[in-house]
């Protein structure tokens, strides 16, 4: 596959900017804070939940507690009331609580940097897992969620049914440079332009090298 990766993630990039887009949200708090703990926190907070309500519940929740052995000073209804309205909020409190707590006992209160060991933590992911290393560490690592995955098919770049099977795939065909930001970019790309339904192909920057799999319609 013969991709010039420099010019096509530059051509994104300025779209994006263009749309007047912001970093996602784990990329905004990664950026202040730089501290893989925090880094963790908001990316379980920001599952399934809109990037102004993961800042939102994220910054509430370190204001309480922005440590390991501060948030074990917490009870899980007071994570939850902080984190309110995020996605199952009840349950990432739990997984918050718990993991603070694993983090102080078997860490000295430090996030690990291995994909395996934050894959065994509770509520944590591969995506989740990555987007740790990625930011928090500086670590190469691909992160995908359902905009990578998409996007990644959409265009060409592989054919894979499940975001585990991208991450995979993506490997074998992207310079490893290219790893940690795919994920910041494409998250923002495809709120912005190639999005789920109906993609705006009218603006994309990109539309002469996509394949454009799957795509039935397009504004």
């Amino acid at each position: 596959m013969n991709i010039d990766w420099d010019n096509l993630f530059e051509k994104m990039r300025l779209a994006v900017v263009k749309e007047g887009k912001d970093l996602p949200s784990v990329s905004t708090i990664a950026l202040e804070k730089h501290d893989p703990y925090h880094v963790l926190i908001s990316t379980l907070i920001s599952l399934r939940t809109k990037d102004a309500v993961t800042i939102s519940a994220s910054y509430r929740l370190f204001e309480l507690a922005d440590t390991p052995q501060q948030m074990v000073s917490l009870n899980q209804q007071q994570i939850e009331e902080a984190i309110y309205p995020a996605g199952f909020y009840r349950n990432k409190a739990k997984n918050i609580l718990e993991i603070s707590h694993i983090l102080i006992d078997q860490y000295d209160s430090l996030v690990p940097s291995t994909q395996q060991e934050l894959m065994s933590l509770p509520g944590v992911g591969i995506k989740t897992a990555n987007l740790t290393l990625n930011l928090g560490f500086g670590i190469d690592a691909i992160c995908v969620d359902i905009h990578v995955h998409r996007i990644s098919n959409r265009m060409g770049w592989i054919a894979t049914k499940t975001p585990e099977e991208s991450e995979k795939a993506l490997q074998h065909v992207m310079p490893q440079r290219f790893w940690i930001p795919l994920n910041e970019l494409l998250v923002s790309f495809g709120q912005t332009i190639c999005t789920p339904v109906s993609p705006h192909c009218s603006k994309c920057p990109v539309y002469d090298v996509c394949k454009r799999v799957g795509v039935t319609k397009s504004r």
